[in-house]
């Protein structure tokens, strides 16, 4: 929930908020899909943790390298999630359930959990990006230049 909707106690209209990282093709494709299916509904409020106005006080506290190093979501409730269970959460909101209905199975379930620890740990080298560290500490100097700038300017 965004602080103001904290304060407000007001349930916001979106069933889950998705973080995912704007700047992986895969992931992308993946969210121009989902937000194809979500056909406008408002059901899920997909954020871009690689935008420069991310704010992890809006998400849950969940800061930009911990978003970046697997996939998070938020419930309306407040409730975070990752890994598969985001997937299924957002696949089952929107009426697709099926596909990772058979993770809800314990072994195939741990199987999925496996693959996808694989994935999140692989993903940045497997889609040709630097490692985490250096995507982080280039993300901290850009907002340094930016606020510098910005202090010039006034």
């Amino acid at each position: 929930m965004t602080a103001a909707e904290t304060k407000s106690n007001i349930k916001p209209a979106w069933k889950t908020k998705l973080l995912y990282d704007g700047e992986c093709p895969l992931c992308v494709r993946e969210v121009n899909f989902l937000q194809k299916k979500d056909a406008g509904r408002g059901i899920i409020n997909f954020i871009d943790i690689a935008d420069r106005n991310y704010n992890p006080e809006d998400n849950a506290g969940i800061d930009f390298e911990t978003a970046m190093g697997r996939i998070h979501a938020i419930t309306n409730d407040g409730t975070v999630i990752q890994d598969v269970a985001v997937f299924r959460r957002v696949y089952e909101e929107l009426g697709m359930g099926w596909i990772y209905a058979v993770t809800k199975l314990p072994i195939l379930g741990a199987i999925a959990d496996w693959l996808y620890d694989i994935w999140a740990d692989w993903r940045l080298k497997l889609t040709g990006r630097p490692d985490l560290a250096v995507i982080v500490a280039k993300r901290e100097q850009n907002a340094k230049t930016e606020t510098a700038r910005c202090r010039l300017d006034k």
